[in-house]
């Protein structure tokens, strides 16, 4: 009896002391019209490559996790503005515009202050942060329609 009241006691402490919170999710922005798309892939983000259509919308997105470059989001015509992580860097932020049906502009932020800014200022503000300290992106999810990117949204994680 003595042992069983013991393990239901233990049972009881754990239960109380709430497990930390690792991850958070920035709500996607945006009209999100077209298909779901996620950049989720095994390992760390290490790079991100973004297309634009020339002076306009957010055509397309690509995250490298540690060596590997997942599959284009959307489209991947043109050339992309990319930017390659240095070290034990993480990307901390990710802001910019959307309009009229699309991402107008997006700019990475990293742990040592560096950023990639592609595309048009113009239209409604967006800001994504983690809620958590130490935390880092994770991967990207929203809405794409073929011609470029109508939604996004970030997961964010401590790696």
């Amino acid at each position: 009896m003595l042992h069983l009241l013991l393990v239901l006691s233990g049972v009881t402490l754990g239960m109380a002391m709430p497990l930390p919170d690792y991850y958070s999710y920035s709500t996607a922005v945006g009209d999100g019209s077209g298909t779901e798309y996620s950049t989720e892939y095994d390992g760390r983000v290490t790079g991100i490559r973004v297309w634009e259509y020339s002076n306009a919308y957010i055509r397309g997105i690509q995250l490298r996790y540690d060596g590997n470059w997942t599959t284009p989001v959307c489209t991947s015509y043109g050339n992309p503005l990319e930017m390659t992580l240095r070290g034990n860097e993480s990307f901390i932020q990710v802001s910019g515009k959307y309009y009229s049906g699309y991402i107008y502009e997006i700019m990475f932020v990293t742990s040592r202050g560096r950023s990639l800014k592609v595309g048009q200022s113009y239209g409604n503000s967006f800001n994504f942060y983690p809620t958590n300290d130490g935390s880092q992106l994770r991967f990207l999810s929203g809405r794409q329609n073929g011609n470029g990117i109508t939604s996004i949204g970030a997961h964010w994680a401590v790696y």
